[in-house]
């Protein structure tokens, strides 16, 4: 018992510095040129794949793909997520290495059947991670760390409602749905809550295991 709480801390640990070290490039590219020039509230994070040191968005979302799996290791040995929330989970960082592996369209040269594959990944991943969180805390709806990732996957949802709202309304409007919003900055504060939404998950794994009671401190209570 007590090795296996401690692989659910390290794994989660591991997990958890991945994800903020992911969140310190993303951060950089808003700061550091050439992609400091983009307009981060009309342009997609993918965007800066495309430039000079696209790089280090590469690194950033392998990064969180890579704390994404320390982090879903922890919460299978927490016994926190399970089932669909598990495979849920599992597609959240499917979907992150699909965004890198495939580029976005680069519209100085056309679409893209990559670009495509990177339009359709981007979906998953930021889909997939809302409902892992929301299926995984409805097993658990008397833990508050369970509630506190239940917040986060609805909030993660209603931050992606805004892009559906668009392209749901493009035939009425006559607006292209990436135009109809600030595609970038929609974009960024659904990242962002995503992310937080993990690290609650990661929380709660942890959170899991201190509060169970060892073996010699049940034996004593009972």
């Amino acid at each position: 018992m007590e090795s296996r709480a401690q692989g659910v801390v390290v794994s989660a640990g591991l997990g958890v510095a991945c994800v903020v070290g992911s969140l310190g490039f993303y951060a950089a590219l808003h700061f550091v040129g050439p992609s400091a020039e983009v307009d981060w509230a009309r342009r997609t994070i993918s965007q800066y794949a495309l430039l000079e040191n696209g790089w280090w968005f590469d690194a950033a979302t392998l990064l969180l793909a890579a704390g994404s799996v320390g982090v879903l290791v922890a919460a299978l040995r927490a016994g926190v997520v399970r089932g669909g929330a598990a495979v849920a989970l599992g597609l959240w960082v499917a979907g992150l290495v699909g965004v890198v592996w495939f580029e976005k369209h680069n519209w100085a040269a056309g679409p893209s059947i990559g670009g495509d594959i990177h339009r359709v990944a981007s979906v998953v991943a930021f889909l997939s991670l809302p409902v892992a969180a929301l299926l995984a805390a409805a097993r658990s709806v008397r833990d508050a760390a369970a509630r506190w990732v239940a917040f986060g996957g609805m909030v993660s949802l209603l931050c992606f409602t805004p892009i559906l709202w668009a392209v749901l309304a493009e035939p009425w409007t006559g607006v292209r749905w990436w135009r109809a919003i600030p595609l970038g900055g929609v974009e960024r504060i659904l990242g962002l809550a995503e992310v937080l939404t993990l690290l609650l998950i990661a929380g709660w794994a942890v959170s899991r295991h201190v509060r169970r009671p060892r073996p010699e401190q049940a034996i004593a209570g009972g």
